[in-house]
């Protein structure tokens, strides 16, 4: 890319020296104490192995020679060594090695002479004595391990320092630096968030042409806080941001600051921030502040001095030493903005506040598209109608979808992708994959078969839910069948007309059981718990019943522990249960009326899911008209296809373990 006018010439990224910054010390550190310890034992184990001669006086030694209890004798000028013969029945191990010193005078040819004479078997010689050599050998293992330590840990910690003593290289930043050349990520690599896109085009324009700002005397903004949930494109953007300006990028996760050692983060954001400005313009990344941004005074330990808020500390200096000349930009993302320290989201430090947020279906479509362009895409692939069927999925969902589809399609042979891989990689990514293989008893699967057709028909037929789009009785994920929405556009706020059809939903699965089975199972557990949070939220955060009005009841989570309590009296809650039972046992018995009215509908989806497992919107609504489905079954299938491709599914005479229904969590075998 080209450069803006008035850029500062690119200098290149400095290192210090001593090798990657990025080394993990603390590892190498452990394996070199290791390493030394087992020198340590090793040399004891040597000098147990190897006994050292016995001193003895040279009256001892002429008693020795004289009874010819002496085996060998070595001479030199200052000293006589030896060993001692065995004594008679005792063990090998008795024998003993002696050395006495003797002046420099004694050993000479009468003296050798007379050794000869009372030694006429033993093993004479002569060597040349050292004082120099002695000591040596007697040092020389322990010379050896400090010299190791020495030369290869302290040497290696020291290299390696970013601040005095051997630990210095603890305090030394873990960033990772990605240089112009290695940016690649621009703007047209991020879609779907192009309000937070607009947002940052001043920084990126500061960064290429520092002195358009500097005319009119204004400051850009020191940090940018990227806040959205996970997978919305956080540090895509950050990364965009870099590519488009061409400026180094310092990234760093808020981690990587903590260490067990007191005073390392606040050390390690000392060194990020001098390299940042050494290298300048560039763009400093702190992932997951809010691992060391926590509120300060908030700990169990009472003090403010822990080794977290210390790094914050650093933090809040080190930004608030920026002049206006340096351009150097901090961005930071997080998901939990409400645990931040003020002093850190004040104008000063982190000026502006970017909200990254899920796509709408524009956005989600501009998304596909991108991840779309390196996958083969088949003619019939409709992205738009992807898009409309996944709401409130993040960027890093819409990527997961699209290469999920390219597996899809490789593992069935396809010369490209159509939009059958695309809607079972959405439904593996969100729901996960279809067990297809799974054998269900027969009676199990009649339960699930008319708790999915409740479901199925409450959704087709009330005209305030999302529109059906599918509904199986192929166990996927947890679940043992699933029914799944549609939805026309994304919903911004939701109305109780949408709320209560939703409810009736919910409960369809139950109330078909209770009507067509004769008996209600465990299967809608999950049907149970969503019910229950959308009419408990409609009655205490919604304010959506006459009884209480339009008061919040929520808990309160604004405490330093952040545990949650109740800011309403006992008699208030009980009439929050009373008001929650009372919406969910009327939208039941309408539930139950709307399925008793159309039991012959409901008889014809459950038989229709028995044969062919999976029904589609279009099928269950031809089927409410009364229309029949004209095409093979899933067994049809099988048993029409050769031996080598298939065979029907088996079915078992043993009891199997019990299985969960539509929407519910499948119970484990005991």
């Amino acid at each position: 890319m080209a450069e803006g006018d008035g850029q500062k010439p690119e200098k290149p990224v400095s290192k210090r020296p001593g090798g990657d910054p990025n080394m993990k010390m603390s590892r190498g550190v452990m394996s070199w104490l290791l390493f030394v310890g087992l020198a340590i034992v090793l040399v004891v184990l040597l000098n147990q192995s190897m006994p050292s001669p016995e001193e003895i006086t040279i009256s001892e030694f002429y008693k020795h020679v004289e009874n010819g209890n002496v085996e060998s004798v070595v001479l030199r000028k200052l000293s006589i060594q030896g060993e001692l013969a065995e004594s008679q029945g005792a063990p090998e191990e008795s024998s003993q090695q002696f050395r006495v010193h003797v002046p420099d005078t004694l050993v000479n040819a009468e003296f050798i002479g007379w050794l000869r004479t009372h030694l006429p078997d033993a093993d004479i010689k002569a060597e040349e004595d050292s004082v120099l050599t002695a000591v040596l050998i007697g040092m020389l293992p322990w010379l050896l391990i400090f010299a190791f330590i020495w030369f290869v840990v302290f040497r290696q910690l020291r290299s390696a320092g970013g601040g005095p003593g051997m630990f210095g290289s603890f305090g030394r930043s873990r960033h990772r630096v990605s240089t112009k050349e290695h940016t690649s990520v621009t703007f047209a690599d991020v879609a779907g968030i192009a309000e937070a896109k607009d947002e940052v085009q001043e920084i990126i324009e500061f960064l290429k042409n520092p002195k358009k700002f500097q005319r009119l005397g204004g400051r850009i903004p020191r940090g940018v806080l990227l806040i959205g949930l996970p997978g919305c494109g956080k540090t895509l953007l950050a990364k965009a941001i870099a590519g488009e300006a061409n400026v180094p990028f310092f990234s760093i996760s808020g981690s990587d600051f903590v260490e067990m050692f007191v005073g390392v983060g606040a050390s390690r954001v000392r060194d990020l921030f001098k390299q940042a400005k050494e290298n300048s313009p560039c763009i400093i990344f702190l992932d997951e502040i809010d691992a060391v941004g926590r509120r300060r005074g908030a700990s169990f330990g009472g003090g403010g001095h822990d080794e977290r808020e210390q790094t914050l500390n650093a933090i809040l200096v080190e930004m608030d030493g920026f002049g206006t000349s340096d351009q150097v930009i901090v961005i930071a993302a997080t998901n939990r903005v409400d645990v931040l320290d003020p002093a850190l989201i004040r104008p000063g430090r982190f000026d502006r506040q970017v909200n990254v947020s899920l796509p709408d279906i524009q956005g989600r479509y501009e998304i596909l598209k991108v991840h779309a362009r390196k996958i083969k895409m088949g003619p019939t692939v409709d992205l738009r109608r992807l898009a409309r069927g996944t709401p409130m999925f993040s960027g890093a969902d819409l990527a997961a979808i699209i290469n999920e589809a390219a597996l899809i399609g490789t593992m069935a042979n396809k010369e490209y992708v159509d939009q059958e891989d695309l809607d079972e990689a959405r439904d593996k990514v969100r729901w996960g994959r279809a067990q297809k293989s799974r054998v269900v008893d027969d009676n199990d699967q009649k339960v699930i078969a008319y708790h999915e057709a409740g479901h199925a028909l409450v959704q087709a037929l009330e005209k305030n839910a999302d529109p059906l789009h599918k509904v199986s009785i192929l166990p996927r994920g947890p679940m043992g069948g699933a029914t799944f929405a549609l939805p026309e556009r994304d919903r911004v706020v939701y109305t109780t007309s949408y709320l209560l059809a939703t409810l009736k939903v919910t409960l369809g699965g139950r109330v078909a059981e209770e009507l067509y089975c004769g008996e209600i199972s465990s299967g809608a557990s999950s049907d149970i718990q969503q019910a229950t949070d959308i009419a408990r939220n409609m009655v205490t955060q919604w304010g959506m019943t006459e009884s209480l009005g339009f008061v919040h009841y929520g808990e309160d989570r604004g405490g330093m522990l952040d545990l949650g309590t109740k800011n309403y009296s006992e008699d208030t809650a009980a009439k929050i249960d009373l008001e929650v039972k009372k919406i969910v046992d009327k939208a039941y018995e309408e539930t139950k009326t709307m399925l008793t009215e159309y039991r012959d509908r409901a008889d014809a989806v459950a038989q229709a899911l028995l044969k062919y497992e999976t029904l589609s919107g279009e099928e269950v609504n031809a089927l409410i008209r009364g229309e029949t489905l004209e095409r093979p079954s899933v067994t049809d299938l099988l048993d029409s296809a050769p031996p080598s491709v298939g065979s029907a599914r088996p079915v078992s005479s043993e009891p199997e373990p019990e299985v969960g229904l539509g929407g519910g969590e499948l119970p484990q075998p005991s």
